[in-house]
């Protein structure tokens, strides 16, 4: 997290501002999209010495406007004739991965589908390979790749799987945080679960996105 250089903000207070609002907007932004309105919001203020005594309030109020704001646009996005998702998840090896394919495979060419990582693995990760493979659901030669602006730009609707991931803010997008338990680590069984978890709450949007 970034300030400006000539009028500085104590960088724990900054991320304490982000805390307090991070719980409000659970489900809707994660948590690193709320600090960076937190930065946002105080770059716009720094620069005022009349203000220099209110920083702190004038911030998070500032921020929380933005996110509220942002917040009420979710209602109305404008979907394209067929609506396309994307998931994100840090290594676009687990989450992110069983996400975008159970909706390609419920939704059966109703709904454009894309995953990406922040920081991607190398390889799938084999767990959710096998947990997949349970489904008919073969996942063993997808690819992790690196999340892209143009990704955001060209998605309908941006699911963050519960990693602290912030994407790019674009006007008319739906953009949700699902809380999830990373699979990294972890064997098929605890795999199983967070892949049921992700079908569920994907049967939920793709019924949401045809309705």
């Amino acid at each position: 997290m970034s300030t400006t250089p000539s009028h500085r903000i104590d960088a724990e207070l900054l991320q304490h501002i982000a805390a307090d609002l991070t719980p409000a907007f659970a489900g809707v932004f994660g948590p690193e999209t709320v600090a960076q309105h937190v930065v946002d919001a105080y770059d716009r203020i720094a620069g005022e010495a009349r203000l220099s005594g209110y920083l702190s309030i004038l911030t998070e109020r500032i921020a929380r406007d933005s996110l509220v704001e942002l917040a009420s646009t979710q209602k109305d996005v404008h979907m394209t004739t067929t609506p396309e998702v994307l998931f994100v998840c840090v290594h676009n090896a687990g989450r992110s991965q069983m996400a975008a394919a159970l909706l390609q495979h419920h939704a059966q060419g109703r709904v454009k589908v894309r995953s990406a990582g922040s920081a991607p693995a190398d390889t799938i990760n084999p767990a959710v390979v096998t947990v997949m493979d349970e489904l008919g659901i073969d996942v063993s030669a997808e690819v992790p790749t690196k999340l892209l602006t143009e990704d955001v730009a060209a998605s309908d609707v941006v699911i963050t799987m519960g990693c602290g991931d912030a994407c790019p803010i674009f006007p008319g997008k739906r953009y949700e945080d699902w809380a999830l338990t990373d699979p990294a680590g972890k064997g098929p069984d605890e795999v199983r679960a967070v892949r049921d978890e992700i079908d569920q709450r994907v049967q939920k949007l793709l019924a949401e996105l045809t309705a």
